[in-house]
């Protein structure tokens, strides 16, 4: 049957002029779309273009619905005494409403957490002007742990200071507040209904072992607040992420499961809409009804309209006019990630599975095996375009991962929900319930810790928008092309083809870690992660960079499963601030550390981490030796502590020598000149000589000359971050290491470095793959 497309060009060209409409002034928004409405008039004078003409009516009254609604919301935006405030900086009290569940985000290591919470702002209290009411949306900083328990619909009074937001998007103001919220009444019943099952739920998963635990929850009702890190990070990988976050993958499970035990009592299709109706408002006050569940439910309940009622042309046009009230509605969806996936995957359900599904019953599959092989296929096909623009990649095992687990999904989403209801009447059948939906939930984690460690399992892709329209028009057009057979054979050749030629090549070709590699110089943007070979699997680890999952994802390329020794050599957050990364997933043996306290929040964090993990933590000084397999490890300095100094936690850096297959390495952490002076002064240019560097302070210019001369390295590595703003590393300096026959190669540039050892002497291999700044 042919899909009725007439209001799918209406939709997507708002869509896109509202997307643009949230980079643009009110004035500019406005004036285009009375531009668009001039055009669409003059159009329907031309007669000649036939049946065209409507086609380009439709384009352009989308385009002028999504320029008018977009610019009427930015005019709250840019409402004059707010703006004017926030150009100010000003300091006010606010009254407002929270929109979303408050959200933690990552903070310096040993210090509490910001909380960032989406409010609707209605009254300003300026302390030197007149109060005026308004209605615009904001977000809320709140460092006060009392706003992590806020409800969507809760009413505070907050006092904090303005600050301009990033724009793109309909916030007009960010205030940073210190203090805790003050309360006025309480939320909803129903968000105080869907908090009970909620928090029932988490305590349903909390005797679950802490994968399975955390994941259940994220399932269900989108709620990743236990869940593990490097799990996540798998679920990416393997194209699984839409499955943690509330979408209408959740509510075609629930409904869908309603839908077919109505059919089973042979009710009509009133009756199916009614139940399914009313499934659908429990699972919304299940998930907690904010507005990202409203929109999951919205595209939920389109991809079942026309299973409902029995009319499957009806779903398309439902999607498109869904779409388009929407985002007429809330113009910010146009630019919302989670948003533009439910519609495409829903698009991609109803226009492309059935088809393929179809087309392989038709060659004699089984109709669940087609079924379960077009669902996932469509959904991974139609959002493809935009899950390549924001990962840079293509997964080729999303369509395996997600096929895999479909027997699972229902099962556990189903057992989860169950437990979350039983919660507050039988804690015991719901601690049941969950128990056991960890069995299906448990081949979720296996697919994904396995499908994430495949080796090329992602192809390299242009990021952003470029790479998502290049890939979007590839799509369409392959699409198109393979409806006609011999097209299609001719691209299943060729892809076939291709896959056999280049898989191959990915596997057996320069692969990573290389062969005979001595240190590892981690691209983990401004900081330092080094990681040294201590034999199969085993490796030490100096220092842990700023982000936990940068430097996880470094020793997961390295195979590393069992850190031997992890060494701080100063307690700055951009050394120890991804300290778990290390520890995800690993056993690490021991810690040392040098015996400074500064900063102490960072101490604090790695000594919090540490007693997690039961490793033994322990200082160590100027002498002390450790050696594992062909590697041995020296303290050189500090020798003293310092006092006084420029820096002094960077000029009380563990200064470490490594001997590694018959080559020296020296990883002088952040030591500035005064430290380089003392190892210059006690210990002799000799005793600082080294095969390769690891450049102190990411190239800063705070380095004595006769230190780097004394050093003479054949290989610098510069561990340096993309466009940082201290200006490093210091072109000078980096001339001057150049000069003395050292090749220096940086991480900002040219990704992961490692130092190679080669039978004419040393090498460098370069990963290429630096991360964002």
């Amino acid at each position: 049957m042919t899909p009725d497309l007439r209001l799918a060009g209406f939709a997507v060209s708002l869509w896109l002029t509202a997307l643009a409409g949230l980079y643009l002034s009110a004035r500019t928004g406005l004036i285009l779309g009375v531009t668009f409405l001039v055009v669409a008039g003059l159009s329907t004078r031309v007669a000649r273009l036939g049946v065209s003409r409507w086609i380009v009516l439709s384009l352009l009254l989308g385009a002028a619905c999504g320029a008018v609604a977009t610019a009427a919301r930015v005019h709250a935006r840019e409402a004059a005494p707010l703006a004017g405030l926030v150009n100010a900086g000003a300091a006010v009290r606010v009254e407002l409403t929270v929109r979303d569940d408050p959200r933690a985000l990552d903070g310096s290591p040993g210090l509490p957490p910001t909380y960032l919470i989406p409010v609707d702002l209605t009254a300003v209290h300026p302390p030197d002007g007149p109060s005026f009411r308004l209605a615009a949306r904001g977000l809320v900083l709140g460092s006060d742990p009392g706003w992590r328990p806020l409800l969507p619909g809760q009413r505070v009074t907050a006092t904090g200071r303005l600050q301009a937001p990033r724009g793109g998007d309909l916030t007009a103001a960010v205030l940073s507040v210190k203090d805790p919220p003050l309360l006025h009444g309480r939320s909803s019943w129903s968000q105080r209904a869907a908090g009970v099952l909620r928090t029932g739920l988490q305590r349903a998963c909390a005797p679950l072992p802490d994968d399975v635990g955390g994941l259940l929850p994220g399932l269900v009702v989108g709620d990743t607040s236990r869940m593990d890190q490097a799990l996540d990070d798998d679920f990416r990988a393997t194209g699984m992420t839409h499955l943690t976050a509330v979408s209408g993958a959740n509510v075609a499970i629930i409904c869908g499961v309603v839908l077919y035990l109505v059919r089973w009592t042979r009710a009509g299709p009133v009756v199916i809409a009614l139940v399914c109706a009313v499934a659908l408002i429990g699972f919304v006050i299940l998930a907690r009804p904010s507005p990202s569940v409203v929109r999951a439910a919205a595209m939920g309940a389109i991809g079942l309209l026309g299973l409902a009622v029995g009319r499957a042309r009806a779903a398309v046009p439902a999607l498109a006019a869904g779409v388009a009230v929407l985002i007429v509605i809330d113009p910010e969806l146009a630019g919302d990630i989670g948003f533009a996936l439910s519609a495409l995957a829903t698009g991609g359900l109803l226009l492309l599975a059935p088809k393929w599904r179809d087309a392989l019953t038709s060659r004699g599959w089984p109709a669940w095996a087609a079924e379960a092989l077009a669902v996932p296929a469509a959904a991974q096909v139609a959002c493809g375009p935009v899950v390549a623009g924001i990962s840079a990649g293509i997964s080729l095992v999303a369509v395996p991962a997600n096929l895999l687990v479909v027997p699972a999904i229902a099962p556990a989403t189903l057992l989860g929900v169950s437990a979350a209801v039983l919660s507050p009447l039988w804690p015991a059948g719901a601690e049941f319930a969950a128990w056991c939906g960890q069995w299906p939930t448990r081949w979720l984690v296996l697919v994904a810790t396995h499908g994430a460690r495949l080796p090329a399992g992602a192809l390299p892709w242009p990021g952003g928008i470029p790479g998502a329209l290049l890939l979007a028009m590839l799509t369409v057009a392959s699409l198109v092309a393979t409806r006609r057979p011999a097209v299609r054979r001719l691209v299943a050749v060729v892809a076939v083809s291709a896959m056999l030629g280049a898989l191959p090549v990915r596997l057996m070709a320069a692969g990573w870690p290389p062969p005979h590699w001595l240190v590892v110089t981690c691209a983990v943007g401004q900081g330092d992660a080094i990681v040294l070979p201590a034999g199969e699997g085993r490796a030490v680890v100096v220092d842990a960079g700023p982000d936990a999952t940068l430097v996880d994802h470094c020793l997961r390329r390295l195979g590393v499963r069992q850190v031997a020794l992890f060494v701080v050599s100063h307690f700055h957050v951009d050394h120890i601030g991804g300290v778990e990364g290390v520890f995800r997933g690993r056993t690490v043996a021991g810690v040392a550390t040098p015996d400074w306290p500064d900063p102490p929040a960072g101490r604090a964090s790695v000594a919090a981490q540490a007693a997690r993990s039961r490793a033994p933590m322990a200082a160590v000084g100027p002498g002390w030796r450790y050696t594992i397999g062909d590697l041995e490890l020296t303290v050189l300095g500090p020798l003293e502590p310092l006092h006084g100094t420029n820096s002094d936690p960077n000029n009380n850096s563990l200064v470490l020598l490594a001997r590694v297959g018959g080559h020296t390495v020296l990883l002088p952490g952040d030591a500035e000149t005064e430290e380089q002076q003392e190892l210059l002064n006690h210990l002799g240019p000799q005793a600082v000589h080294a095969d390769v560097l690891k450049v102190s302070h990411h190239g800063s210019p705070y380095q004595l000359p006769a230190f780097v001369d004394a050093v003479d390295p054949a290989v610098a590595l510069v561990s340096v971050g993309l466009d940082n703003d201290y200006g490093h590393p210091n072109g000078a300096l980096l001339d001057r290491i150049s000069r003395g026959g050292a090749r220096v190669l940086r991480t900002d540039k040219e990704g992961d470095l490692a130092a190679v050892r080669t039978p004419t002497g040393l090498a460098v291999v370069t990963r290429g793959d630096p991360p964002p700044p």
